[in-house]
């Protein structure tokens, strides 16, 4: 038989939440969909487990690799658990909602599984709380998901907020647009995206100027864009820069306490998206808070519907939002009227009714970690 403290033991990546702590992520997550509801963004809950064809579908892919699997006794078909549940969403758009008007607004919280964790983020299991619009390729579909994750964690209490816009198909754009052969635009994408400055000084022409000018440009919005303005760029990535500047200054307009970054070179984890992304981070907290940006949905059978939205991360979010009291916990002494917890209850206190007389109800109190005491008809607080 295994000994107490080695049956607490847990796997790597993997934790207990408890007393207070759990209490708190709960609220949080409330907050956020009460949050998401507000916007007209309705809840849905996909299965934690599903075929494994399904999970590897659009926004799946990118998270193959990291994907726990199973064989299903009933079926005799291997299954996943889910990694992300963003294309889960993207599923169900277009399969049972498939008919549902667009653009469609949905949103989602649960637990997601990976078989690794990273430096930045080494739990294996989190919750995922988002949204997605579906069916809009509107540049003010960007605007209304940027400012929503923004809100939401406002509202569950987040402070000094900051984003960081990206273009997965910007680095491309420029290189098919000056025609350069794959193996050197693959070498520029690959060195922007790890801010490696000596491996783009051996870059010559055009292409290597530019792509030294976009490291230059990876940081405050206002000199980004200024640098980027000043690039002749290919039409289509001239395009792309121009969306990217009017969404900054419809961010700037409308939440301008919003730091706001661009890194015109990065694309490591929006490999399926196009468009514009996005990660979310707050000063002093390690860990994006959570990320998004646009990409396609059904994207294999055809030019795919164009989705956008977000995920944010419960582990790190709760790391910003630090440990919550949890207050109003009142100790009722044996023998206390049922209608009492009932009344006490209504004004918000946590009742913890005592199951046998004991000598000193202020102790007891203090020992079940109570707040007050219901003493003589009245709450008495604990000193």
């Amino acid at each position: 038989m295994l000994e107490p403290n080695e049956t607490a033991l847990l796997p790597e990546g993997l934790h207990d939440t408890l007393v207070g702590d759990a209490h708190h992520e709960i609220k949080v997550v409330e907050t956020l969909l009460n949050s998401f509801s507000a916007h007209g963004y309705d809840l849905i809950l996909p299965p934690l487990v599903e075929f494994e064809e399904s999970l590897l579908l659009g926004p799946g892919k990118a998270h193959s690799r990291n994907m726990f699997r199973l064989l299903d006794p009933l079926s005799q078909r291997m299954m996943g658990l889910r990694t992300d549940m963003t294309g889960q969403v993207a599923r169900i758009s277009h399969t049972r909602l498939g008919n549902a008007p667009r653009p469609l607004r949905l949103s989602y919280a649960g637990d997601v599984l990976r078989i690794k964790g990273t430096q930045l983020r080494p739990e294996r299991q989190f919750k995922q709380a988002g949204v997605e619009l579906i069916g809009t390729n509107s540049s003010e579909a960007y605007v209304e998901i940027v400012l929503l994750a923004y809100e939401a964690l406002k509202a569950v209490g987040v402070e000094n907020l900051s984003v960081d816009l990206a273009m997965p198909q910007f680095v491309p754009a420029i290189t098919e647009g000056l025609g350069v052969k794959k193996e050197l635009a693959d070498q520029v994408r690959h060195a922007l995206d790890a801010k490696d400055i000596g491996e783009l000084a051996t870059i010559d022409g055009e292409v290597g100027d530019i792509s030294r000018a976009l490291l230059k440009a990876a940081g405050p919005a206002k000199k980004s864009l200024e640098i980027l303005s000043e690039l002749k760029l290919p039409s289509e990535a001239r395009t792309m820069s121009d969306e990217l500047a009017e969404l900054v200054s419809k961010l700037v307009q409308v939440a301008p306490d919003l730091v706001v970054t661009i890194d015109p070179g990065e694309y490591t984890g929006f490999e399926y998206q196009i468009g514009i992304s996005f990660s979310l981070f707050a000063s002093g907290v390690r860990g994006e808070l959570g990320r998004g940006g646009r990409y396609l949905v059904n994207a294999e059978r055809g030019s795919g519907e164009p989705a956008t939205g977000f995920s944010i991360y419960l582990d790190s979010l709760m790391r910003a939002l630090g440990p919550d009291e949890v207050k109003n916990k009142i100790f009722v002494p044996y023998g206390t009227p049922r209608s009492v917890l009932a009344d006490l209850q209504t004004q918000q206190y946590r009742t913890v009714l005592g199951l046998e007389q004991v000598n000193d109800n202020a102790v007891e109190a203090k020992r079940m970690e109570c707040d007050c005491l219901w003493q003589d008809g009245k709450v008495v607080k604990i000193t």
